[in-house]
């Protein structure tokens, strides 16, 4: 019985080893042939040159510089090749004296590793003129890698800054979001670079390599071009995008110069910055400088900016006064201020605009109108209406991260503060203060919906690659409103023409505009406090902020023009000479025909 069990033992364990034999030496052979293959051909990416964004003109506003990046073997940090990497590093040191030495070994260190096959950046750019005479030297180097590595440059500077946006070396937040900039090494980090980051960045090319057994390469089989140079052309014109940056120079705020169909012609956010810094990289001196600034240069204001609308939001409230539980006869007799609950709200003229209507209220800007006409609305109808016209929301420009503003509301209070509403509080949105909150943007896009009675998206983009950017509109104005929205387009041309008009004395515009001042503070009154202070008299910060908003011409109209100076003061006095020499160049450059 034992030899039987020790036989069928002896006979099975043979079995078993016939069976894993076979099983390795025909069953897997498929298997381990691909595995061998992988062992020996190389998947290398390619990376792709970024695309470049032009003017309506086709003028470069981002370019790449043409360089090179240069790469040293892995491992050579190993003891049996350390002599190797230190030689290297002296080479490169001697043939380039403008290197870094110990920046080369810091990012040596940073991805180097026993699993690391590939090639390591050391520099990541270098100029072309810079590399051309040692370029032939440096390649015989068997441990040495020189590879073509655009760099972004902003030829315009610090031009239109906030709206192109930059780009910037990736870091690990960005790798994780999009493995692709691995490779490429950079993203943008603002602006339209940014928002249309995917598309210019294009997709990798690829070859196949095949490799010996030290990672050398032996042959290459086959070759994938990237997709690369997208073109992004915008709306924008840098002859007329300079000439606003002239305009506000010393000032602090915002400007869109806007088609009514929503296509940015020039924008601003000032003051501004040079893009190129953030691509090559700044002192930690200067970004504290810069950050630190009480005019918060690297707040983009035209969609980041949060400021009371004041009386720029007038036409837009008068428009739902008229059309819901008042109408266009309706009028109160201004005495210069009304009590309302325990507190006294002044208009700014202080012997007051007696008799009132709609359109001397715009034209005006009488307050004392407005509170009366919130209180028969009501603080619910006013918020409702104003979010329908587009207030509270984003606008949907090609931007990242467009803030929307506050329209204050009972429930937004509640929420917010936990806190009841009073009726202090509708009357001070009545005017564009308290806790609403408006960007630049928003005004603008409003203006062009009272200039067409449509609500555009406003865009900075004219064509991605060869497809043209879709102009879209919402239609958010009722049959009444419509119909009375002449009433208010009558008021807004007499602010700019008639003699009683907030803008006419401030304004020698060639082209005829209908427009709304506005200030807005930045401080509150005390109720105890008899005379106020002129704007001039303040300290700066203390100061209103100014608006402007307008649309020309008047009886056909095709652009808007919104200027806003932080602690500027009165709206014409700040913003009527800009508005009129935009304007003025509009025409001088043809975009408004001379009649």
């Amino acid at each position: 019985m034992k030899i039987k069990f020790i036989i069928f033992l002896f006979i099975s364990i043979w079995m078993a080893l016939i069976v894993r034999v076979f099983f390795l030496a025909i069953q897997s052979n498929s298997y381990y042939s691909r595995l061998s293959l992988q062992n020996t051909i190389k998947h290398e990416q390619i990376a792709p040159v970024r695309g470049e964004i032009v003017d309506v003109k086709n003028r470069p506003i981002a370019i790449n510089k043409l360089g090179f990046k240069i790469e040293i073997a892995p491992r050579l940090l190993l003891k049996k090749y350390k002599n190797e990497f230190v030689d290297e590093v002296a080479f490169l040191k001697k043939a380039l004296p403008s290197l870094n030495k110990e920046k080369i070994i810091k990012n040596y260190k940073k991805k180097d590793s026993f699993y690391n096959h590939n090639f390591i950046d050391v520099v990541h750019f270098i100029p072309y003129d810079e590399m051309m005479p040692v370029y032939s030297m440096l390649n015989l180097r068997k441990n040495i890698k020189i590879v073509p590595a655009p760099k972004r440059y902003y030829p315009y500077k610090n031009i239109a800054a906030h709206m192109v946006g930059y780009v910037a070396r990736a870091n690990e937040k960005d790798v994780k979001d999009n493995p692709l900039v691995d490779l490429i090494g950079y993203t943008g980090k603002t602006g339209l670079e940014k928002y249309y980051n995917t598309y210019l960045q294009g997709t990798p090319g690829e070859k196949k390599i095949k490799v010996n057994a030290n990672n050398q390469e032996v042959e290459e089989l086959s070759y994938k071009a990237p997709d690369e140079d997208k073109r992004l052309k915008l709306n924008l014109d840098m002859e007329l995008q300079k000439y606003i940056s002239k305009l506000f120079e010393g000032k602090v705020g915002a400007i869109i110069v806007m088609n009514v169909d929503g296509s940015i012609l020039a924008a601003g956010s000032y003051p501004n910055y040079d893009l190129n810094i953030f691509v090559s990289g700044m002192s930690y001196k200067m970004y504290d400088e810069l950050s630190s600034s009480l005019d918060h240069p690297f707040t983009n204001k035209l969609t980041h900016g949060l400021y009371p609308p004041g009386s720029s939001i007038k036409p837009m409230l008068g428009l739902l006064y008229i059309t819901t539980k008042l109408n266009e006869y309706s009028s109160v007799n201004c005495l210069g201020k009304i009590k309302i609950a325990n507190r006294t709200f002044r208009c700014w003229k202080k012997t007051g605009h007696h008799h009132t209507n709609i359109i001397k209220a715009i034209r005006e800007s009488c307050d004392v109108y407005f509170y009366k006409g919130s209180l028969v609305l009501g603080n619910e109808a006013m918020s409702k209406g104003l979010k329908r016209y587009g207030f509270g929301k984003k606008t949907g420009i090609d931007m990242p991260n467009e803030f929307i503003g506050v329209v204050p509301s009972r429930a937004w209070k509640m929420k917010k503060y936990h806190q009841a509403w009073n009726i202090g509080e509708t009357a001070n949105m009545s005017i564009g203060q308290g806790d609403f909150l408006v960007t630049p943007l928003q005004i603008a896009r409003e203006t062009a919906l009272i200039a067409t009675g449509k609500l555009p998206t406003p865009h900075f983009v004219s064509m991605v690659g060869d497809e043209k950017y879709k102009i879209t509109y919402k239609n958010v104005l009722n049959e009444i409103e419509l119909k009375k929205l002449p009433i208010i387009r009558k008021a807004m041309y007499e602010v700019c023409n008639s003699p009683h008009g907030t803008a006419t004395h401030y304004l020698h515009s060639k082209v005829i505009i209908a427009g709304k001042t506005g200030t807005a503070q930045v401080v509150g009154i005390k109720q105890d406090i008899k005379k106020r202070k002129r704007e001039h008299e303040l300290s700066y910060y203390k100061r209103s902020h100014a608006w402007f908003t307008t649309y020309g011409p008047y009886k056909h109209p095709q652009y808007i023009v919104t200027v806003m100076v932080e602690h500027g003061g009165h709206g014409g006095h700040a913003a009527g000479s800009i508005v009129s020499d935009i304007y003025n160049k509009l025409l001088e450059l043809g975009y408004i025909k001379k009649k």
